[in-house]
Formats: structure tokens, C-alpha cells, sequence
């Protein structure tokens, strides 16, 4: 099919974890004023304390600790005969600014040497509309086989992408053994390589399958760790719990941690009498009127043929507006959890939303409903039949490149997307234009949207797959008029 004219007719997190606000952090104490790179709150020192001398009120307390009731073989005692740990005030150096700079020259193919292990995966967006960053224990390989310096560098590269977002990470904590653990001194370099610019649109840190090592890494970094910071940390004992804030079918779940998880399901099962009822798989019937988790031939069959889905058009029309095009860091930060499960419930039961009557302003909320709808689509917008050729982009040069774009969406996607996808780019035409007062240039729209219009058949997605997914969702932007109109 040859578009040559395409204009042609054609047939619940607690409320403590978002809200989060940009207030500059607490000053140093005198004590650590020699430290620049180390976040520490002054209120902290004003905390009262308990009988032993524990600051009471920071963080996760440990009696909201839930231990994991099925040993899995890992270190869990005497960590700090096992650490050798040093002194809690840090001796030893972060990474120097060159090597910072460094590794904004790099891509994933100079760190092939640590993603092969496929620790770190970057998984799309959570039910928030926030950026997952999933790092699996289990995954490390032998203190022997990995540098850790490496490894730290790659966590950087990798977050680096994402770190004027809203994001999420998932740390699968089950794996984790004497053989691949590092060392205190390392996390706690670590900690501090991850300054305020990593930290402050961390909206959750997921932390699953805990066992008493991370209850004792957490009391060891206290003296170091913001109450805010600590307020993001969320213990997470089951997947099930998991799938309430994050797509659960989007993440590559090692299997390891599946068979983890099942043996933790199954004892509870047994100590209740009772055998498993959980089917994951179970099919429910969508809604007559449901638009979200569908497929658009399925809202199409049931909008009197109407192409735009009318969540898209709903929220495009509001988000046209001067002062939402306007609004710095559109579709970059995340929304109310209570407003947008709200609004997807009203949409899938048929009631008809105007965002400018029920939530003014609110135009957070509305660029994430639009970009919850493209990911929860049952195929992507861009087809899984597309998704070989994509990834194979960035091999391409730049004439082969402009071809390549024009043959995938001119002649190969199906005529439904493809008046979506020129809808979709018209307007994002239209926000990449004020990018001097929202900062949304095409390079940060081809950021959020890229994963949301590009996934493969099994849902998950490598950091390989990831750059040139939002090379080519860049180049759309970059050349709408090329594609769509001339």
C-alpha cells in the first residue's frame, strides 16, 4: 500500500510515595560538610530516639518489616561480620566529574561486557505513567566474573536516560548470595554517585522479596539517607502485590523469582488449607464500552467507526490548549494515582469525560491518561510485526533511515494506526513547538512515547531495544512534515 498522499480518505500507592515536592534539600550537618555528594537531612539529628539509641521516624520502621517466610538459600545473618564494615563516614571517593562526563559518550554497546547479564531492563511505563527501571539480583554474575565499578557506571548510563522523568525502580532482591553480593563499601559509593539529580523524580523504589539483608543494609544507611528519600522505599513480600503498581506483563520476571514467588504463594496457600486460586491468566470479557486494554479495532467496532479513539481525542483537544502545551514537563511527570484509576474506570464504563469541566488545569493528569491508553493497547500502535525492523534503526545511515520510516508507516501499517499515529505526531508537532517554555523537545517526547508505541510480542523489552525504539520515535517527530504531509 503507498501513501504517497497521505492526506487521501482512508479506510493504590499511599499517598506518601507521589507526593513529592521540589523543595531543595536540607543542608549538610557540620559533620559531613567535607562531603559534597552525600544527602543528608540536619532533621534527622533532631529525631527523637528509643531505649538503644535508634532515631525513631525515618523511613520504613523495621517493625514494618515483613520477613520472607521461605528461606531461599541467601545470606540473611551476621551481615556485619560478613561486610567487614567500615566506618559509617565514608573514606573513600565517588566518581570524579570526568567520569561522569565520560558516560554521557557512551551507549549500551561500550557496556556490552555487563549487559549481557541483562541485571538492569527498562520495562515502559507503571500504572502511574512512570518509567520502570527493573534490576534482578539474581542476574549477577560471580564478584569474580563482575566489576562492580562497571556496573555502577552502566546503572548511571542507564538512569541517566530517564532521570528528568518521573520513574520507578523494581529491585528483585532474591539471588543474592556470598558468591555475587558486593560489598558494603560499594553500595555505599553507590549511594552517593546517586545524587539529588538521580533522586529527586525517584517516585518509588520497589523493593521485592526483602530478607533481613536489606533490613540491615537499611539501618546501616541511615545516618546517610533523607527522610524524603526513605519515604520512596516501598517493601513489596509478593508479585501479586507488585502487579498493583506495575505491569507485571511488561517485566521480564527472572525465572528464578517466579519459582521463588510461586514456593512463597504455595506456603501460604498451605498454612490457610487452602490449594491455589490464583489464575494470572484468567480471561475477563472487555466492556461493550471499554477503551483501555483493548484493541482499537474494538473501540472503532463500537464508536460507530470512528478512527481516533475518543480518550485520544478527549485528551489531545484538552492538552491543545496554550497554557497545557505550555506546561513544563508535559508528559514527563506523573499524576494523581487516585484521579487516574478514576478516570480510567469512568472511560471503560462509557461515561463521558471533559477534562475541562471536571479537572481544570489538571493537565498532568491528561497526558498520562493518553499515554496509559497507548500502552495498554492489546498491540502496539506500531504493530508487533514492525518491531525486527525497528530495532535494526540505528544500523541504518541516515538516507536508509528516512526510507525505512516512510516504507513502515506509508505502506506496511495498517490504515487505522497509521491515522492514529498521524494524529498522535500532528499533535506532538504542536508541543515540540513551545519546547522552549515545557522542555519537551522531540528527543524527550521520542523518551516517553517510544516505549509506549513500540514493544514486542512477549511484552518485554531489553535496553538494547530501547535506543533505537526512541531513535526512530524521534526521527517521526523530528520529520513530521516529510512523513505525514509532503
Amino acid at each position: 500500500m503507498n501513501r504517497d498522499s497521505p492526506s487521501k480518505p482512508r479506510s493504590a500507592i499511599p499517598a506518601y510515595l507521589t507526593g513529592e515536592t521540589e523543595d531543595p534539600y536540607p543542608s549538610l550537618s557540620d559533620i559531613h560538610d567535607y562531603e559534597p555528594n552525600l544527602e543528608f537531612d540536619d532533621t534527622e539529628l533532631q529525631q527523637p530516639v528509643d531505649d538503644e539509641g535508634e532515631i525513631i521516624g525515618i523511613g520504613i520502621e523495621s517493625d514494618e518489616f515483613l520477613e520472607t517466610p521461605v528461606s531461599d538459600g541467601t545470606i540473611e545473618e551476621n551481615f556485619e561480620e560478613a561486610f567487614g564494615l567500615p566506618s559509617l563516614i565514608p573514606e573513600y571517593p565517588s566518581l570524579i566529574p570526568e567520569q561522569r562526563d565520560s558516560l554521557k559518550e557512551l551507549d549500551v554497546d561500550d557496556f556490552i561486557d555487563v549487559a549481557q547479564h541483562r541485571i538492569v531492563d527498562v520495562v515502559g511505563d507503571d500504572t502511574y505513567g512512570r518509567k520502570v527501571i527493573v534490576v534482578s539480583a539474581c542476574r549477577l554474575p560471580s564478584n569474580k566474573v563482575l566489576d562492580h565499578n562497571r556496573l555502577l557506571s552502566y546503572l548511571m548510563h542507564t538512569l541517566d536516560n530517564y532521570v528528568e522523568t518521573d520513574y520507578t525502580v523494581v529491585y528483585f532482591h532474591h539471588g543474592l548470595n556470598s558468591q555475587n553480593k558486593p560489598s558494603f563499601r560499594w553500595l555505599l559509593q553507590a549511594y552517593r554517585a546517586f545524587d539529588r539529580k538521580y533522586k529527586k523524580n525517584l517516585k518509588a523504589l520497589y523493593l521485592v522479596h526483602p530478607t533481613n539483608f536489606i533490613r540491615v543494609i537499611w539501618q546501616l544507611f541511615k545516618p546517610f539517607i533523607s527522610i524524603k528519600f526513605g519515604r520512596k522505599m516501598m517493601y513489596v513480600n509478593y508479585l501479586s502485590e507488585l502487579g498493583n503498581h506495575i505491569h507485571l506483563n511488561q517485566v521480564n520476571i527472572p525465572p528464578p523469582v517466579l519459582t521463588h514467588d510461586a514456593q512463597l504463594m504455595s506456603k501460604i496457600a498451605n498454612k490457610s488449607g487452602q490449594g491455589s486460586q490464583v489464575d494470572s491468566s484468567s480471561y475477563v470479557q472487555p466492556l461493550p464500552t471499554q477503551q483501555f486494554g483493548v484493541t482499537l479495532q474494538f473501540i472503532k467496532e463500537r464508536n460507530n467507526g470512528q478512527v481516533i479513539p475518543p480518550v485520544v481525542s478527549r485528551c489531545v483537544e484538552f492538552l491543545s490548549q496554550p497554557d497545557a502545551l505550555e506546561t513544563e514537563g508535559l508528559f514527563r511527570r506523573s499524576a494523581s494515582v487516585s484521579l487516574v484509576r478514576d478516570v480510567q474506570s469512568r472511560i471503560n464504563r462509557g461515561e463521558s469525560i471533559d477534562f475541562q469541566r471536571d479537572f481544570p488545569c489538571d493537565y498532568h493528569l491528561a497526558a498520562v491518561t493518553l499515554k496509559t491508553f497507548l500502552r495498554e493497547l492489546k498491540e502496539p500502535l506500531m504493530t508487533f510485526d514492525l518491531f525486527d525492523d525497528i530495532i535494526n534503526f540505528q544500523r541504518l545511515n541516515k538516507e536508509e533511515r528516512a526510507q525505512m520510516v516512510k516504507t513502515l508507516i506509508l505502506e506496511r501499517l495498517p490504515e487505522d494506526n497509521y491515522i492514529l499515529l498521524k494524529y498522535l505526531a500532528q499533535f506532538l508537532a504542536k508541543v515540540q513547538d513551545r519546547s522552549d517554555l515545557n522542555k519537551m523537545t522531540s528527543f524527550n517526547l521520542a523518551v516517553v512515547f517510544g516505549p509506549n508505541l513500540v514493544w514486542s510480542q512477549n511484552q518485554q523489552m531489553s535496553l538494547s531495544a530501547i535506543g533505537p525504539i526512541n531513535a526512530l520515535t524521534e526521527h517521526i517527530l523530528s520529520h513530521y512534515l516529510e512523513i505525514f504531509i509532503l
